[in-house]
């Protein structure tokens, strides 16, 4: 009978290190597939912005998708001299106005929507409402990764995009 330590045959060295080798390759394996996940997150990634557009009789309210995917607008919020609105006729004295709708829609990556453009003559009192306006859109990517964003254009990671029946803006 041969006294050899079992670490030191031959066949059990060969064994370790077949071993350890596929312990690298199952954790190489792991790594890849969280690295190709978050690329293909980040392919997909929608950035809303909103901006605003003077003209000499109007002011045009629009968002623009920035991002590589498509926005999913789960919810907007507007609110006219700090209190919730849930259509721009809603807005006291609103000048002629055209709307499109802006809440519960896809916009693709790189196009844009016009929520609404008011016309008036005078532009200081379009820039007297712009300023008395505020507008808070929640989206998600294809992946329910969501994000808050108002007209600072810093969107916010949220957990998921809730808004209670009597704060959502209906147009």
């Amino acid at each position: 009978m041969n006294n050899k330590q079992l670490y030191k045959k031959p066949e059990m060295i060969v064994a370790l290190s077949a071993l350890l080798i596929s312990v690298i390759t199952a954790v190489i394996g792991v790594y890849s597939a969280y690295i190709d996940r978050a690329y293909a997150r980040a392919s997909v990634w929608p950035r809303l912005e909103v901006f605003q557009s003077f003209d000499t009789d109007s002011i045009e309210y629009g968002v623009t998708n920035n991002g590589t995917g498509p926005a999913i607008i789960k919810h907007a919020i507007v609110r006219y001299n700090n209190e919730v609105i849930h259509q721009w006729r809603d807005i006291p004295d609103l000048p002629q106005f055209v709307q499109s709708h802006i809440g519960q829609r896809i916009l693709p990556s790189k196009l844009s929507i016009t929520p609404i453009v008011i016309e008036d003559n005078e532009v200081s009192k379009l820039q007297k409402v712009w300023r008395l306006i505020e507008i808070e859109l929640c989206y998600c990517s294809i992946y329910d990764e969501c994000w808050q964003t108002d007209k600072t254009n810093q969107p916010t990671l949220v957990e998921a995009c809730i808004v209670s029946k009597s704060d959502r803006f209906l147009q």
